[in-house]
């Protein structure tokens, strides 16, 4: 964990907090403590994950609570919902572009940027004229851990 990624989330968890002030949405602990959860994890949790992640905190909040405020999240815009046709969805804090590596055998998903493909939105607008809104890469592979298991 460096220092620049430790400093980096607390200005992302700063700005959302703005957001969610902004949106008048209230900040209860447990909101504070999923969105900051969201922030640090760069492995794309699931509601299940987060609510065992943080039910010792607050032992009263149940796996429904978790999801009614990842919903809140996802409508004003902090969080996106990720269903890579697996079961459970996972949410992904929304930061600047990035793209996804999905293991094809366990579905662990690790982000990475790439500024260079910003270029394609601007090429696909100039070749077919469409008004571009965004585009999604991802790309397939096995993780450390399982490409390991194989191996022994």
């Amino acid at each position: 964990m460096s220092h620049t990624h430790v400093h980096e989330s607390h200005d992302q968890l700063k700005d959302a907090l703005d957001t969610l002030k902004q949106t008048g949405v209230r900040i209860t602990p447990q909101r504070h403590a999923i969105l900051e959860f969201l922030v640090q994890s760069m492995t794309h949790p699931t509601a299940d994950d987060i609510y065992k992640a943080l039910e010792g905190k607050f032992p009263n909040m149940s796996v429904a609570t978790v999801y009614n405020n990842l919903r809140v999240f996802r409508e004003v815009g902090l969080v996106k919902e990720l269903t890579y046709g697996d079961t459970s969805s996972r949410f992904d804090f929304v930061t600047t572009e990035h793209y996804h590596v999905i293991c094809e055998s366990c579905g662990k998903i690790v982000d990475f940027h790439y500024p260079g493909l910003d270029e394609v939105e601007q090429l696909a607008a100039h070749v077919t004229g469409f008004k571009i809104s965004h585009h999604r890469m991802e790309v397939y592979g096995t993780c450390q851990n399982c490409s390991h298991k194989d191996l022994h």
